[in-house]
């Protein structure tokens, strides 16, 4: 199964930069969506991956995960 996992940051540059690490680390860039008005990202992720990727998006100090 797969799930969305949302996360919000303080600014555009951390936004980039997380993309570039979900992408390092084999996320194909169809299953990440970037929402520039409200600096927020969205990651599409198989069950079995979402610990990973939660991991990676805490890395950058978001504001909020869901």
């Amino acid at each position: 199964m797969t799930t969305a996992v949302v996360a919000t940051y303080k600014d555009a540059g951390t936004i980039r930069n997380v993309k570039d690490d979900l992408i390092s680390t084999g996320i194909p860039n169809d299953a990440i969506k970037i929402d520039k008005e409200h600096i927020k990202i969205r990651v599409m992720v198989p069950d079995q991956a979402k610990a990973e990727i939660l991991e990676i998006l805490n890395r950058h100090a978001p504001a909020e995960i869901h």
